[in-house]
């Protein structure tokens, strides 16, 4: 009888170690409290075409890649009726493109207006950096609107060490291959050592199947989607109304862990690093 011999070890690799890097989305998530730019962007450009859309529909495809979010809205039945109404005509793969050309001035001057750091995250990222995490980010922006995040988010006094776009990769968020470049550029090996954070649940998604731990956001970000003056002047019951509300919606994305901002995110990597040290994995 033919026996197989087992190996003397396994390809089963069990990483005990600490949190090596922490993978950002951007907008909603360390700048633009509420992920104002995008939206304030989007409802221009239909409204320059006359077709009137509400914040709702422009949230809804959040953390895709922007063409791709301009497909979806367009999508929409009642968007698309709209757009026949006006047009005369169905849209066409000709118009998404045509749209997201005009989209992108719009966008980089929404970007400026909005780009400020999330409360708390200088302060984070400068522990979570001595502690030796890198700190990667990505984004459903193209190269050239990350290029004006990157530029404001470097005034206000934080940088990514590496960052990849939705543009740089064959396809963006729900697929999980930003999150993987990023580990690459880092040259990190396990996937397990890295923790996605982001304020949509495609992003979430993204983290999820790229087998990392995931954090998402939820007064920052898009489940919010008051900018911080707006937020800010609320009465207190207000705001825990509405944080309710957010974690709620951003607990059903599946993540790890829902927190209100990246201002909460040192006691998340306490307890991930309590739990590989168990050897727990996402």
């Amino acid at each position: 009888m033919n026996t197989i011999n087992k190996a003397p070890y396994s390809f089963q690799r069990r990483y005990a170690g600490q949190v090596k890097a922490v993978i950002c989305d951007w907008a909603g998530t360390t700048v633009d409290f509420g992920s104002r730019a995008p939206i304030m962007a989007f409802m221009t450009l239909f409204e320059n075409h006359g077709v009137a859309v509400t914040e709702a529909q422009c949230r809804e495809p959040m953390g895709t890649e922007k063409s791709v979010h301009i497909r979806m809205m367009l999508a929409m039945p009642e968007i698309q009726e709209k757009w026949q109404a006006v047009k005369g005509l169905a849209s066409t793969e000709e118009d998404v493109m045509a749209l997201y050309h005009e989209f992108l001035p719009i966008q980089l001057e929404t970007i400026r207006l909005t780009g400020g750091l999330i409360p708390g995250w200088k302060q984070v990222s400068d522990d979570l950096r001595a502690q030796g995490i890198k700190l990667g980010g990505n984004t459903g922006y193209n190269e050239q609107m990350y290029a004006v995040v990157a530029e404001v988010a470097k005034e206000a006094g934080y940088e990514a060490d590496v960052n990849v776009c939705a543009t740089e990769v064959s396809k963006g968020r729900p697929y999980p291959y930003m999150a993987q470049a990023v580990m690459e550029k880092l040259e990190i090996l396990e996937a397990q050592a890295c923790i996605k954070i982001d304020d949509t649940e495609t992003g979430i998604e993204e983290g999820l199947n790229a087998g990392m731990w995931t954090v998402a956001v939820a007064v920052s970000g898009n489940a919010n989607g008051l900018s911080l003056e707006q937020w800010q002047a609320l009465p207190g019951d207000e705001q825990e109304a509405i944080a309710v509300k957010a974690r709620k919606k951003m607990a059903l994305s599946g993540a790890h862990y829902v927190i209100d901002s990246v201002a909460e995110l040192p006691a998340v990597i306490d307890d991930i690093n309590r739990k590989l040290a168990s050897g727990e994995r996402p």
